[in-house]
């Protein structure tokens, strides 16, 4: 069993980990540009934290005041271990306990499939997004499910 936990931290507490994980996956892995990886929306985020057992970061994502969830990152020899499931978890039930009623998201292709399983559906055309090829999808927040 893979032990690890995610926590919802401000930026000032989370930056230093997030950026590590965020240039290892965005920037040297998938060739991201470093001036588009970062923005000054981070500040007004709230960003979830995955560590392992000794408390290294191994994947971040952030949910923006508008309800967007986006820079979801898991290190690659963490993948296919619930590490994302449960970092987009703990960002929906932010997004519960601040009463959204919506979160999107900009999904890059090959990770549509990951969050169609965790209850987005798709809204429109794929688009290019850092050089990379996306869909927006989104999901609804419906009382019955804040319960």
């Amino acid at each position: 069993m893979t032990t690890f936990a995610v926590r919802i931290l401000p930026w000032a507490v989370a930056r230093p980990g997030a950026r590590a994980v965020r240039e290892a996956v965005f920037v040297r892995e998938q060739g991201v540009p470093i001036e588009l990886e970062w923005d000054e929306l981070d500040a007004s985020c709230e960003h979830a934290l995955a560590t392992d057992a000794g408390g290294a970061v191994i994947g971040t994502g952030r949910l923006l005041p508008d309800g967007r969830i986006g820079r979801m990152a898991v290190l690659a020899e963490w993948r296919g271990l619930g590490v994302g499931a449960a970092i987009l978890a703990a960002l929906v039930a932010r997004a519960l306990e601040r009463d959204m009623r919506r979160v999107t998201l900009h999904a890059q292709t090959h990770a549509a499939g990951f969050y169609a399983k965790l209850g987005f559906t798709t809204i429109g055309e794929t688009f290019m997004e850092a050089g990379i090829p996306h869909v927006a999808m989104a999901r609804e927040l419906a009382p019955a499910a804040r319960s």
